[in-house]
């Protein structure tokens, strides 16, 4: 990615190398969580009004709902004293270290494209922050963030959360090496704080109340789909700024393929249990993310009608 000469993002928090203390609260966080069914025609209207709230409702109870890491969506923002992370020395704004450097200009330009995509619809976009972290740090309304459950989105906090560490284990563990495989984990982040931009969370926090794991399970694929189709509309417009080299979009394909549900269970358990799908297959999330690429728009990433087996 031809990354020189982009902007920094300033909401950066850089909390590596602070000590984690002693937590409490919850933990699990899975690579990515959080989203909105039907954000696309709720975005297309450019009002939002009550009849969307409804047909959302109703599509999540047919749907099904819930993820398997229910406890971030419990609407809890309480952080007791020993979840408290100590903050002392937090740095925000530019980096100075090449990782670091580099995901805040992705952060950057994701913060150019969805303001501009909001805008378009008639709405404000207010950007995420990303927290850089090294082993655990602490979120406001997710529990405690750890290295091994890989990067993922709070809603609680509308932060996402990377250890940078995981940029090393992309490329060695996952096979997926590259400037733009990361740049996709990120987008794909992003594209969950775009969901939770609409503001509907509690809406569906609500329908999935009582719903099976079985059904949560399917709604959830759906959901993280949505944002692997939003992370590929983002890379449509990089592309757009001429800020891709050769290879950057196969590496971003790779890196979608490798954090497939299958390839993952084959890879963990020498077997593959479809029920058990909370992010979808790797052949699904490699076509949203291409679907995303191609099309750069809202009106073709809706994950919620119809197949998802584009």
């Amino acid at each position: 990615m031809k990354s020189d000469n982009m902007r920094e993002s300033s909401n950066v928090e850089d909390r590596r190398g602070q000590s984690s203390g002693s937590y409490g609260g919850r933990t699990g966080m899975g690579m990515g969580s959080g989203g909105l069914g039907l954000l696309l025609q709720l975005l297309l209207s450019g009002r939002g009004g009550s009849k969307w709230l409804i047909l959302i409702v109703l599509a999540f109870m047919i749907f099904g709902g819930g993820f398997s890491l229910t406890d971030m969506f419990s609407g809890s923002n309480t952080t007791t004293d020993s979840q408290i992370i100590q903050q002392e020395g937090t740095q925000t704004g530019d980096l100075t270290d090449a990782e670091g450097e580099f995901l805040s200009k992705v952060l950057a330009s994701t913060e150019d494209f969805w303001t501009k995509k909001f805008q378009e619809e008639g709405r404000t976009y207010t950007p995420t922050t990303l927290v850089l972290y090294s082993g655990a740090t602490a979120t406001n309304g997710c529990g405690v963030g750890q290295a091994q459950a890989g990067p993922f989105y709070c809603p609680g906090d509308k932060k996402v959360y990377i250890d940078t560490s995981f940029i090393r284990e992309l490329a060695n563990r996952y096979g997926a090496k590259g400037d733009f495989a990361m740049a996709y984990v990120l987008a794909h982040e992003v594209g969950h704080h775009v969901q939770n931009e609409v503001g509907l969370m509690d809406e569906y926090n609500q329908a999935r109340q009582g719903i099976s794991e079985s059904q949560a399970n399917q709604l959830n694929v759906r959901l993280e789909l949505q944002a692997d189709y939003l992370a590929g509309a983002w890379a449509n417009y990089v592309q757009g700024e001429g800020l891709l080299d050769q290879g950057d979009i196969e590496e971003a394909i790779q890196a979608a393929y490798s954090v497939g549900d299958d390839t993952l269970q084959e890879k963990n358990y020498g077997r593959v249990m479809p029920d058990t799908f909370t992010h979808g297959s790797s052949e699904q999330r490699t076509k949203w993310f291409k679907r995303g690429f191609q099309y750069g728009d809202f009106e073709h990433g809706d994950t919620f009608s119809g197949s998802i087996d584009i």
